[in-house]
């Protein structure tokens, strides 16, 4: 389980994962030393399993994204989810149960794009395709408590 401290690391590296060691340790009112220590075994723990950096797709050109549901054909799945996993426009992609196997996030430069990475699976899988037009919850954390 996560003490008050970590919790506040996680929520505060999660708003801004560029926060300087100092910073961090002075929100929190840790050493630096204290601090790298917890974070560091928050990261062995598998607690921390990454850092990464948030980009704007709109602004490298990405004007749609699209969420869709793919129920692969019947023997195809292994072969759809290779496909999925090749498309560099599917920026995530959850394995789901219920009658779709794959929930993927596309994002894309027009609507051709779309056409043409689902005509790639068209023939192994059935789509639905809903457009996204805005996203009122972004990737956040679980309640850490």
């Amino acid at each position: 389980m996560l003490d008050e401290t970590d919790s506040r690391l996680l929520a505060l590296l999660s708003d801004d994962a560029r926060l300087s060691l100092k910073e961090l340790s002075a929100a929190v009112g840790l050493s630096s030393p204290s601090t790298a220590e917890r974070l560091r075994k928050l990261e062995e723990r598998g607690v921390i399993d990454g850092f990464t950096v948030a980009v704007n797709p709109a602004v490298l050109g990405y004007a749609l994204q699209a969420i869709v549901r793919i129920r692969p054909l019947p023997g195809q799945l292994h072969i759809v989810e290779r496909l999925i996993q090749a498309m560099p426009q599917c920026v995530e992609c959850d394995k789901v149960t219920g009658d779709d196997c794959f929930i993927a996030r596309l994002c894309l430069r027009s609507m051709e794009e779309l056409d043409a990475l689902l005509d790639r699976i068209a023939e192994r899988a059935q789509t639905n395709t809903s457009l996204i037009k805005a996203t009122p919850v972004k990737r956040r954390l679980p309640p850490l408590a």
